[in-house]
């Protein structure tokens, strides 16, 4: 059965561009192959922690929204306690009519900005 979720990561902040985004693209490819539909993908970047966690006081958010079966979490939680370059995470289950409304929303919300950034970038291309 498949349903939907959220993960919210955090990378540490001495990763450079490259191995951030490196990092991103494992993350989406695990869950891939674990037979999840990414939906969309909110990248907030380097904010400040709310506490220190494995002595950073920064790191690089970022959040999934995809729809899996059940079986692909524990898969994907594993890969990311193994993975040392993520420092925290977390995964939220939506179930109820009104979790799953907002869940639209956000990829609605998401999708859009993505659209206006890449008919930015045609625009001066």
């Amino acid at each position: 059965m498949t349903r939907h979720y959220e993960l919210l990561f955090v990378l540490k902040p001495t990763l450079a561009e490259e191995e951030l985004k490196a990092k991103v693209d494992f993350l989406k490819e695990v869950l891939e192959k674990n037979g999840a539909q990414i939906k969309a993908l909110q990248e907030m970047g380097t904010r400040k922690l709310a506490y220190p966690v494995q002595k950073f006081e920064r790191g690089y958010y970022g959040v999934f929204y995809f729809i899996a079966p059940t079986s692909a979490i524990l898969e994907v939680e594993r890969n990311l306690r193994i993975s040392e370059d993520f420092i925290k995470f977390m995964t939220v289950k939506h179930e109820k009519q009104k979790e799953i409304a907002h869940w639209n929303k956000a990829i609605e919300k998401f999708a859009s900005k993505k659209e206006d950034v890449q008919e930015k970038e045609a625009e001066e291309a």
